[in-house]
């Protein structure tokens, strides 16, 4: 039996242990902690000692005699009421300020934290989860660190000071309250351990409606374009009904706690109250005393009713910061290692992949690479082509170590990837990527992305580069006109130079290209081309490739089928061998011609 209850308490324990994440960030507050400590303290002191002014006036303050006596009592009291209302001013303050600082700091962490993760957490990760997790889970713990934890505390206060008062008062009506203690605690906290878990479930639909919700107004174009508004719009409607079903039964859970509550602790006073007349009628018991006893027991009545609603809002919160524990606890797959080896200030762009073998972390897509060795001096242009999906992007993404190889090792200036920091590797590459990114920021602040010290006359020279000049001449505010999410306020050739000039803003020694030219009508991609021609010139570029006008100006072509390096020559060499790259390359020639 005994081991029964310990294991109900280590589980009542256990559901609210995720809470414990806000440790570090209260402890981080100690002086506003302490300050509302001391409020707090001030006033649950001035609380209960108001009974005892009570009690005072009733006993001695109702005769002609005693005017000046009541009078002293009520100056006393006003006292204890400015002390009550001053320590509670002072206490909403410093709780709410503290849940707010604790939230921004918590927001802070877990944002950095993502930042900092492995490329393979996103593949599987839904953004509008994550986004969720952000904003409604923190949002949720901003209450439990501040407001809802003072409140708990200050009602817990009150709740076993009334009651050690109430003992001191009446031992006998005393334990009439405590024998009806187990009847009002125990369903109390029965019907919580059912709000948290049906907090938790809330929590989790509302987070995938928001998830639905991002992707649908991120590729607004495309449901506008396949007429789906209606098919989209009733989705989410089920997803946000799904979301209010869930709140509703927690909300139901929680209303019938609170009326049970309300009920039994009222019920009880009701008998306390008609055994304490008893005792005043019989002269045990002076009305002052039980107008005391009355108070302490509404005081204890009141503090405990909150302590059951307060209870269903800490439980929420546990489930919302065991989401945010889940994303903190995850390690990124690639980090640096503990001691890192140093690249030589001036790199050259020197790259290997020997025997070269990866698996995605998922498993369901095959073997991306297998043992693929190549090497590429400094300087050298080297054009990768194949059908869609031979590892062409893989190439890219082990070189970037977003991924480390299953077997075999990667190398830039003979030293395995393994033992660079990730953030100095990435320093000496830039990339001009076929899926444009553009920031919901300025021209500017998007050129800048990848050199955030870049001057005014950089940022100029760059543009001019990648023939972007002359679009950005005519924006409302050139370099500072803000693009939009996404930029949409550019067009897709547009987008593309942007990419291209902040790849020449960068002045990495490696370059990769992924289809830079692929959104440039054939106009732009002459003019762009040749700025790619002068950003590659002593630089070591790789190039993903389908235009065989791209193709021709390479140093070399590796040819990738189903994951393996299958040719490799010059566009000559790879004709006469009437392989792959041949077949490839009549299919472009028809293409052009078209």
């Amino acid at each position: 039996m005994a081991n029964e209850d310990t294991e109900r308490t280590g589980g009542r324990a256990a559901k609210l242990r995720p809470l414990a994440m806000l440790v570090p960030y209260l402890l981080r507050r100690k002086a506003m902690l302490a300050a509302a400590g001391v409020a707090l303290l001030l006033a649950a002191g001035a609380t209960l000692a108001i009974p005892l002014a009570v009690r005072r006036m009733i006993d001695h303050g109702f005769s002609a005699s005693d005017a000046a006596t009541i009078d002293s009592y009520f100056l006393a009291l006003c006292g204890v009421v400015a002390v009550l209302a001053a320590a509670s001013s002072a206490r909403y303050y410093f709780v709410t300020m503290i849940g707010e600082r604790v939230v921004a700091d918590l927001r802070a962490e877990v944002f950095s934290h993502l930042t900092r993760l492995g490329i393979d957490f996103f593949d599987a990760a839904r953004s509008g989860e994550l986004v969720s997790r952000l904003s409604a889970d923190t949002t949720q713990l901003k209450a439990a660190a501040g407001s809802n934890v003072s409140i708990a505390l200050r009602n817990l206060l009150l709740f076993v000071g009334a009651i050690g008062l109430m003992v001191a008062t009446s031992p006998w009506l005393s334990l009439l309250v405590v024998a009806a203690l187990p009847v009002v605690v125990l369903p109390l906290v029965a019907f919580g351990r059912r709000v948290r878990g049906r907090a938790r479930a809330a929590q989790d639909a509302l987070a995938e409606a928001t998830a639905f919700a991002t992707e649908a107004i991120g590729a607004v174009r495309i449901v506008k374009a396949f007429t789906a508004e209606n098919r989209v719009a009733a989705r989410f409607r089920d997803a946000a009904e799904l979301a209010y079903r869930t709140a509703r039964s927690t909300t139901a859970a929680r209303a019938l706690l609170t009326g049970f509550g309300i009920f039994v602790v009222f019920a009880s006073m009701i008998i306390v109250l008609w055994s304490g007349a008893q005792d005043v009628l019989s002269g045990r018991m002076s009305p002052g005393t039980l107008g005391q006893f009355l108070f302490y027991a509404v005081l204890a009545a009141g503090a405990l009713g909150e302590l059951s609603q307060v209870w269903g809002e800490i439980a929420n919160a546990a489930g919302s910061a065991e989401r945010l524990s889940e994303i903190l606890r995850e390690t990124p797959s690639v980090r640096a290692p503990a001691q890192p080896v140093a690249l030589p200030t001036r790199v050259r762009g020197a790259i290997a992949f020997e025997e070269v073998s990866f698996r995605y972390p998922e498993g369901e897509r095959g073997a991306a690479l297998t043992d693929i060795s190549f090497q590429v001096a400094p300087g050298e242009r080297v054009a990768i082509i194949g059908p869609s999906g031979a590892g062409k992007s893989t190439l890219f993404n082990l070189l970037l170590r977003f991924y480390d190889p299953s077997a075999g090792r990667v190398t830039l200036e003979g030293v395995d990837l393994r033992r660079l920091d990730p953030a100095a590797l990435r320093d000496q590459i830039a990339i001009v990527p076929q899926d444009t990114t553009v920031f919901a920021a300025t021209l500017a602040e998007n050129l800048r992305f990848g050199r955030p010290d870049a001057d005014d006359a950089a940022l100029a020279r760059a543009a001019r580069a990648a023939h972007a000049d002359e679009f950005i001449a005519g924006l409302p505010q050139g370099f500072d006109t803000l693009l939009g999410e996404r930029g949409i306020a550019l067009s897709g050739g547009q987008r593309q130079r942007v990419a291209i000039a902040r790849a020449l803003l960068r002045e990495a020694p490696i370059l990769l290209l992924d289809e830079a030219t692929s959104a440039l009508d054939s106009e732009s991609e002459v003019a762009v081309q040749a700025a790619l021609d002068t950003l590659m010139r002593g630089r070591t570029t790789l190039v993903i490739a389908h235009r065989l006008a791209t193709i021709l100006k390479a140093d070399r072509i590796l040819v990738l089928d189903d994951g393996r390096l299958v040719e490799e020559g010059t566009h000559e060499t790879l004709i006469l061998k009437n392989g792959l790259y041949a077949r490839l390359a009549r299919l472009q020639f028809r293409a052009d011609a078209a």
